[in-house]
């Protein structure tokens, strides 16, 4: 009697873990029987779970989630809530840590008005500072009326340039960033960059590429679900750029620049249409790898690398890519991959065009 007891137990353990496994990935809450958990799991378990039903239902009522089908979604506001939550995080680190405490202030002749002031010149948008003109007009001539205006009077604010930017931020997918706990940090950093720009600079356009065996563009409503390929092997950086620079030919005038994050060195690229991985790297796909960013180059394509590793074979290679595009390189850690990419987008938006004080 008690092997059946037994039997039984083990039979709805069972059945109550494909019922969660469910759950886990796309299913629904109540299809948990509440109280075969608390038969077999205890009263915390099922308090655990009611819990769960009434989050749902908050969030459901505040507009982050919907029911699609039998599962729950993600809705835009609850996107861009975490886009919010995301870039908040990061700038509360670089607040604690003091990272980026100085301004970058470029002048040129367009863009957003700044409090500055300078003299008139040809070419100058025409945001008039009346006071500081009129009394350029009477320290050349003593007070009089009427006041008479010379050219070089004319005193107008400083404009701070903006620089129009399409970038691509290409997302490592592949198992290592998983293993080595940077995949998390990196999905938060593409969530943060898509909230700022999207807030901040409306004008600017971002593309999230997601890159393992084969690259392909995540939309901004997927990007909260992306997960690293578990299943597939290689970091095709070779097909990643060829995507990167078909997404950037939408854009002739923008500055473009490529944001890569990975761990690792390229072990895959395409041949015929088909993914070949080989690990340690082949010379074909380092070549390879190495003919698109060439190709980058040529386009005025900048590419900006963020490298979560230091190895010496990856060092070597990202400094190939370095010296033949000109981009930056960065190594750095999971913790400080946001404050790295936040703090580099917006101080290479600002760019010196002149505008000399008078």
């Amino acid at each position: 009697l008690q092997a059946m007891r037994l039997m039984d137990n083990l039979q709805g353990l069972d059945d109550l873990e494909r019922q969660l496994e469910r759950t886990q990935y796309g299913g629904n809450l109540d299809d948990i029987d509440e109280e075969k958990l608390r038969e077999l799991l205890g009263e915390e378990a099922s308090q655990t779970l009611r819990q769960l039903k009434e989050f749902l239902e908050i969030l459901e009522e505040a507009g982050y989630i919907r029911r699609k089908d039998k599962a729950w979604e993600l809705t835009p506001k609850g996107v861009r809530k975490m886009g919010e939550k995301a870039l908040g995080e990061i700038y509360a680190q670089l607040k604690k840590s003091g990272y980026g405490k100085h301004p970058q202030r470029d002048h040129g002749p367009g863009g957003d008005r700044a409090d500055e002031t300078k003299r008139y010149e040809f070419g100058d948008p025409f945001h008039l500072h009346l006071g500081e003109t009129i009394m350029n007009a009477v320290f050349r001539e003593g007070p009089q009326v009427p006041v008479r205006l010379d050219k070089d009077d004319f005193a107008v604010y400083r404009s701070e340039t903006l620089t129009t930017t399409a970038t691509v931020m290409m997302l490592d997918l592949s198992w290592s960033m998983a293993l080595r706990g940077s995949f998390q940090a990196a999905k938060k950093v593409a969530l943060a960059l898509q909230n700022l720009i999207r807030t901040e600079f409306p004008r600017d356009s971002l593309y999230i590429l997601g890159f393992s065996a084969y690259a392909r563009e995540l939309r901004p409503d997927e990007l909260p679900y992306v997960r690293w390929d578990e299943s597939v092997l290689g970091t095709n950086m070779h097909h990643a750029f060829m995507v990167a620079q078909k997404l950037l030919s939408r854009h002739k005038v923008a500055t473009r620049q490529i944001i890569m994050i990975s761990d690792g060195e390229p072990t895959a690229h395409m041949e015929h249409g088909r993914s070949y991985f080989a690990y340690p790297p082949s010379p074909i796909t380092i070549r390879e790898t190495l003919k698109e960013v060439r190709r980058c180059t040529q386009k005025e394509i900048v590419i900006n690398t963020f490298m979560l590793d230091r190895n010496y074979y990856l060092k070597e290679f990202v400094n190939q890519i370095a010296k033949m595009n000109k981009g930056r390189v960065f190594y750095t850690t999971p913790e400080k991959l946001g404050q790295y990419i936040l703090v580099d987008y917006v101080s290479q938006k600002r760019k010196r065009l002149g505008g000399h004080a008078a």
